[in-house]
C-alpha cells in the first residue's frame, strides 16, 4: 500500500547524548610520556549528534510516512549552529535526507523538524541527527498551496498525488449577484492530477493565458471534471439538525504556514453563519502531506447553544456510484465513474469521534450525499478527505482504494514509535 503520508509522534523519549573521541598526543615523548610528565595537546571539539529508532508496530508495510521531531530536542543537536544547521541521514546508508522546518502555530518560531520514510512491516529504521547544511528542497516533487486571484479568489493546494481547491469572498460575492463566473460553496473540489511534478500555477496559468476554464481538458497531466456545486464535494462540512444540513458560505480569510517540500499547511476561515437558530463560527486548519491522497482537516467549529454535531460530506454526484462504509474502522467512499475512468472519494475520521453515517439521496440538485456524523471534541473534530484517480494509475479498481483507506486507518490508530538516544 502506499502513499500515507500520516504525521508521527515520538512515544518514548531517552535522554540525549554527546558522542565524543578524545585523541591525545604527547608532544616530544611518546604516549608512555603521558604518565611521566609529558604535555599532551587538548582534546579535539565534541562533535554532537543522536540517533534516532523509527519502530513499525503493524504488521503492514508504511510507505510516505512523515516522522515528527520537536524543536526542543533537535535544538540540542544543532548547538551553536543555529537550527538551520541540522541534517538528517539514513542510519544505514548515512544518505542524507528531505527535511522541513514548520512553525505549526504562526508564531514565528519553529515548533518541529520533518522528514519522511517508508517502513517494513514490523520493522524499524535508524536515522541520524547531526550538524550540517541540509541540502536544498525538490522542486518536482513536493507539495505546495496558494491564493489564487487570477481565478477569481481560488484557494488550490496539491502534493505528488492530488490536487484540491475551494472559493472565496469574490466568487461568493458574483454568485449572489447572479454573474455565471461565480461559486456559492464551501464545498472542496478535486483536481485530477497523474503527474508528481506541481501542476497548480501551470493550469492556471493554462486558464489566463490560452483559454479560460482549460484546466476541465486533460492534456496528459489530468484536469477537473469533478462538480462541486451546491454540495460538500469531498470533504466539506456542515450541521445536520433535524434533517437539514446547515452549511457556511465561501471562506473569507486564509492563512499560508508551510508551502512544503514535505507538508504544506494553511487556515481557511469563515464568516459566522445560521445553523436552526445558532450562530456558528468556524475555522479550518487544513494540511497535506507529501505521498497522500488524503488531506487533513482540523476543522474548528462552535455556536452557543452547543451544536448537535459536524457532520463531512461526499457528494454522490448522479448517485451512479457505489457507497461503502466501515464505521468500527473509521472510513466512508463513493467510487463513481467520471468519463472514462473510475474516481474514489472518501472521509477517514477516528472512530471515537463517530456518531453515525448516512447515505442521503433526493432528488434535490448537488443534494445527494454520504454524510458522516460526528461528535467534536472541546470544538474541534479531525478528519481526512482526499480520493484516488484511477487513470492516474494509484487505483486500479474499487477494491484497492478500499485497501488504501482500510490501511490509512489502520496507521492512523498505531502512529509509529520514535526513540532517540
Amino acid at each position: 500500500m502506499s502513499g500515507a503520508g500520516l504525521s508521527v509522534r515520538c512515544v518514548a523519549v531517552f535522554s540525549l547524548s554527546a558522542m565524543s573521541l578524545f585523541r591525545f598526543l604527547a608532544l616530544g615523548a611518546p604516549v608512555a610520556g603521558l604518565l611521566t610528565g609529558g604535555t599532551p595537546t587538548m582534546p579535539a571539539p565534541t562533535k554532537t549528534g543522536a540517533t534516532i529508532t523509527v519502530r513499525n508496530t503493524l504488521n503492514l508495510a508504511r510507505t510516505a510516512e512523515t516522522v515528527s521531531l520537536p524543536v526542543s530536542r533537535v535544538r540540542q543537536v544543532a548547538g551553536a549552529g543555529g537550527l538551520g544547521q541540522v541534517v538528517v541521514r539514513d542510519g544505514q546508508t548515512g544518505a542524507p535526507l528531505v527535511s522541513q522546518w514548520l512553525d505549526s502555530n504562526a508564531d514565528g518560531q519553529p515548533d518541529e523538524l520533518l522528514f519522511q520514510t517508508d517502513m517494513p512491516a514490523r520493522g524499524q529504521k535508524q536515522f541520524t541527527l547531526e550538524p550540517g547544511q541540509p541540502g536544498p528542497a525538490p522542486t518536482d516533487r513536493t507539495t505546495f498551496a496558494r491564493f489564487v486571484p487570477e481565478r477569481t479568489d481560488d484557494f488550490a493546494w496539491e502534493n505528488d498525488r492530488v490536487a484540491f481547491r475551494t472559493y472565496g469572498p469574490v466568487a461568493q460575492q458574483l454568485a449572489e449577484a447572479k454573474d455565471p463566473s461565480g461559486t456559492l460553496t464551501s464545498g472542496m473540489d478535486c483536481w485530477l492530477k497523474r503527474v508528481p511534478y506541481p501542476i497548480i500555477d501551470k493550469w492556471y496559468g493554462r486558464h489566463v493565458h490560452e483559454k479560460p476554464f482549460a484546466y476541465h481538458t486533460d492534456t496528459g497531466e489530468g484536469y477537473d471534471p469533478y462538480h462541486v456545486g451546491g454540495s460538500r464535494g469531498t470533504g466539506g462540512s456542515g450541521i445536520l439538525d433535524n434533517g437539514q444540513l446547515y452549511v457556511s458560505k465561501n471562506f473569507t480569510s486564509y492563512k499560508i504556514l508551510a508551502t512544503g517540500p514535505i507538508r504544506t499547511l494553511f487556515e481557511l476561515t469563515y464568516a459566522p453563519w445560521q445553523a436552526n437558530g445558532r450562530t456558528v463560527t468556524e475555522t479550518k486548519r487544513i494540511s497535506l502531506d507529501l505521498g497522500s491522497n488524503l488531506t487533513r482537516f482540523e476543522e474548528h467549529i462552535r455556536a452557543t447553544p452547543a451544536l448537535p454535531n459536524c457532520t463531512i460530506g461526499l457528494t454522490l454526484h448522479e448517485q451512479q456510484g457505489e457507497v461503502r462504509a466501515n464505521q468500527q474502522a473509521g472510513w466512508f467512499r463513493y467510487w463513481e465513474k467520471i468519463d472514462d475512468s473510475y474516481l474514489g472519494t472518501a472521509v477517514v475520521v477516528e472512530p471515537r469521534y463517530i456518531r453515525d453515517y448516512q447515505d442521503h439521496r433526493t432528488t434535490q440538485k448537488d443534494q445527494s450525499q454520504l454524510y458522516v456524523v460526528t461528535k467534536p471534541t472541546q470544538d474541534v473534530v479531525v478528519f481526512y478527505a482526499g480520493f484516488g484517480w484511477q487513470k492516474s494509475g494509484q487505483f486500479a479498481s474499487a477494491a484497492a482504494w478500499d485497501t488504501y483507506l482500510g490501511e490509512f486507518a489502520q496507521r492512523l490508530a498505531a502512529p509509529l514509535e520514535v526513540r532517540w538516544k
